[in-house]
């Protein structure tokens, strides 16, 4: 079964974009999960890799619309943990200008201006941003757990970049390292919901709001009841304290010692144990009593009570 993350990816990679956003998605995606080698004979290579055979099409029919190239496609099966299947696009043919064209070094080095291609433009920036998700972002399936998504990447320098850029959208997005690497990651699920609607994940946004306001809904619900629950439990024991004290009053002294209105209380309690002080009221001759003016009566009997327990 397909994760929500990977959904989330798939429906990105059916997105229709113009030639620059397709660059600016291949920046981020090079850079965060390319490998640059060289052979013997000073021959270049690009290899990008992915688990993702959506993301592994995206790939390369973006090389083939920005840069006219045409890659090998390679699949490979992981051996540990998860057997998954590995697609590898291979660059060969003008694998320096390419990696000219993003600002890459020879040796695999994002340069300094990593962001000046994009930085004045729109459009471009909210693509970078698509590709370094659909590299290495995660968003946890709101049904199951709580709102966080990430982007991972093992260069500390590229992700502060991609925490400065979504910063400058206001997301207000943290950083963590981990052993292998680093995040820059979203706790809150207005700035999730906003991310997948800047990135262009439409339909991810949809099912997002719509688990988030179940849920929500939900616990508002579990809440309340838990609150109505606790009530009772509290309206329960105060009646057992009272008809405690009252069959107390009455095998000690005997009701007709109280004052009249505290016996008029006591009677009606001990033969409506399990009613609410507004209902007490109802019942009691002479009445109705509010709720506050049985409740202060009850509070006499209880203190009568006690008096009583000290005395002996």
């Amino acid at each position: 079964m397909a994760s929500f993350a990977s959904d989330v990816k798939k429906e990105l990679t059916n997105l229709q974009v113009s030639v620059k956003e397709a660059r600016a998605e291949l920046m981020a995606l090079v850079r965060m999960n390319g490998v640059i080698s060289v052979s013997e004979h000073q021959v270049v290579t690009l290899d990008i890799t992915t688990e993702n055979a959506a993301i592994a099409r995206r790939i390369y029919s973006s090389l083939k619309m920005v840069y006219l190239i045409a890659p090998e496609v390679l699949v490979r099966r992981k051996m540990k943990l998860k057997k998954n299947n590995v697609y590898v696009v291979r660059v060969k043919d003008h694998v320096n200008e390419l990696l000219c064209d993003m600002a890459i070094d020879f040796m695999g080095t994002i340069q300094p201006d990593t962001f000046q291609a994009i930085a004045t433009d729109d459009a471009s920036k909210r693509a970078y941003l698509r590709g370094a998700f659909m590299a290495g972002g995660s968003v946890n399936n709101p049904e199951t757990s709580s709102y966080h998504l990430e982007i991972y990447s093992v260069h500390e320098g590229h992700n502060e970049a991609i925490q400065v850029l979504m910063n400058d959208y206001g997301f207000h997005a943290r950083m963590a390292e981990r052993r292998k690497g680093y995040l820059v990651y979203l706790k809150e699920a207005d700035k999730i919901s906003d991310f997948l609607a800047l990135i262009g994940a439409s339909q991810a946004i949809l099912r997002f709001e719509n688990v988030r306001v179940t849920r929500d809904m939900r616990n508002s619900i579990n809440r309340r009841v838990n609150c109505e629950n606790a009530n009772l439990t509290k309206t329960v024991n105060a009646a057992m304290q009272q008809i405690e004290n009252i069959e107390f009053i009455q095998s000690t002294i005997g009701l007709e010692k109280l004052p009249v209105k505290l016996q008029e209380v006591a009677t009606v309690r001990l033969n409506h144990p399990d009613l609410s002080l507004k209902q007490l009221g109802e019942l009691i001759p002479n009445g109705p009593v509010s709720k506050s003016g049985v409740n202060h009566r009850l509070r006499k009997i209880n203190q009568y009570a006690d008096a009583l327990r000290k005395a002996e």
